[in-house]
């Protein structure tokens, strides 16, 4: 599974994270669907699970086993533009649906590039009691106040019943 960004987010006056695209065996090219008013990015809690001072890393599959995704974006200003060095934070459970409160399976961060651009490689998070399969993130430009949320998966059976799930938040 390949998982590529598409849409320009944008949360207050700060970066804006691109929805990932969901793309079944093919990589595609970012492409910021951006018209000069992207949507506000929905902030959502950052459940009990998060760990502060995970590595930095984009290959998350560390002792994890799992069907493999690569989450591929751009971090964008509310204007469309990229921002370079903004933090990404991502965090996910396991196969089994258990997060690592121990070490730093699932879990990393990294910098955008000068475009913008980040990459991880993981797995597909499962559904597990009460949540539909989802990567929980942080992103925050330098000096930038930090946006944490949600992303989830198009088609997942477990979206309709988790009280969080956003559609607009949904990966493409």
């Amino acid at each position: 599974m390949l998982i590529t960004g598409t849409a320009a987010l944008a949360a207050l006056a700060m970066p804006a994270l691109a929805l990932p695209m969901l793309a079944l065996g093919e990589e595609l090219p970012p492409t910021p669907e951006c018209d000069g008013q992207p949507g506000i990015t929905v902030p959502q809690t950052e459940g009990p699970f998060f760990k502060p001072k995970s590595p930095l890393r984009s290959d998350l599959r560390f002792e994890l086993k799992g069907e493999p995704v690569v989450l591929i974006g751009v971090v964008l200003t509310r204007k469309c533009q990229p921002i370079p060095h903004a933090l990404v934070d991502l965090w996910h459970a396991d196969a089994e649906g258990e997060y690592d409160n121990i070490g730093f399976r699932g879990r990393g961060h990294q910098f955008t590039d000068a475009l913008g651009r980040y990459r991880f490689v993981t797995i597909k998070p499962p559904r597990y009691t009460g949540r539909t399969a989802h990567y929980h993130v942080k992103v925050q430009a330098p000096k930038a106040p930090l946006l944490t949320t949600q992303l989830y998966f198009p088609g997942e059976t477990g979206n309709r019943r988790d009280p969080l799930y956003r559609r607009e938040l949904e990966m493409r």
